[in-house]
């Protein structure tokens, strides 16, 4: 190979590397930690880059993932003028939030560090195409390769790098899933499982409702969520005579307040 090509093929895997590791780049942001009133939990707050001094654009986090953070206290909230740096150390990254107390909240500079070993077990694993943004979401959803590992052999099937957010969020497990399966029900793929632990659906209340001589599908049982169609509610209009009313007619009769 001559020195010519040398430098080219050089300059191509440098170029490559640099592309690669631009997506790696830590994120810089101004950060505000306070403690929920309501659940006492830690909530982060990250201004987008559009709006850094505003409070109307920007990521929210409040999740019990934040009782990883380390470095501070809700006491430490209490200190007027309290210097501190908050730590939340993923398996995704790591995140730091470095300021000063006021009025119960810490204010200053965050900067979010990559982990580029997770990123290769992610991988291995069929999930690519990483950001710095989507990494530091994992983080504070505490999306590990070892849960995504334990859905994949639970044999969910769909998952993306974008919603495996979701799933975390929600806390779709193995448990849940097998709660469904052990009932009859083919494996959902993975957004079926999001829309239908976004609207409560769960074994205990299934098991109440076939009881009661129903077979709902997996949509039907998404739909009996969110038209309220209680075992309560079934039993009620069973004791008015309505003994046979299918899935739909109960939704019907929701919507329609017939029951009224």
């Amino acid at each position: 190979m001559n020195r010519r090509v040398m430098f080219c093929v050089t300059a191509l895997l440098m170029g490559s590397i640099a592309a690669h590791a631009g997506w790696l780049e830590p994120l810089h942001s101004r950060c505000y930690i306070s403690a929920d009133e309501d659940t006492g939990r830690f909530r982060v707050f990250l201004p987008s880059s559009e709006c850094e001094e505003s409070r109307h654009c920007g990521s929210n986090f409040s999740n019990d993932a934040l009782d990883r953070l380390i470095g501070i206290s809700r006491s430490d909230l209490g200190h007027e003028g309290a210097n501190l740096t908050a730590t939340l150390a993923a398996e995704a990254g790591t995140f730091t939030c470095s300021g000063t107390v006021h009025d119960g909240e810490l204010s200053g500079r965050s900067v979010f560090t990559p982990d580029q070993a997770f990123i290769d077990r992610m991988g291995h694993m069929g999930f690519t195409g990483y950001n710095s943004e989507k990494l530091m979401a994992y983080a504070f959803m505490d999306v590990t390769s070892k849960w995504v590992q334990s859905m994949q052999q639970a044999g969910v099937q769909g998952m993306t790098v974008d919603n495996l957010v979701a799933l975390r969020i929600f806390r779709v497990d193995p448990d849940y899933i097998h709660g469904l399966t052990a009932m009859g029900y083919e494996m959902p793929d993975a957004d079926k499982l999001i829309a239908l632990k976004v609207q409560g659906v769960n074994a205990d209340e299934v098991r109440q409702i076939r009881g009661l001589g129903y077979q709902p599908t997996l949509d039907e049982l998404i739909q009996i969520r969110i038209f309220h169609i209680t075992p309560e509610f079934i039993r009620h209009m069973q004791d008015r005579g309505f003994k046979n009313l299918s899935i739909a007619k109960l939704v019907q009769i929701r919507i329609f307040k017939l029951d009224e």
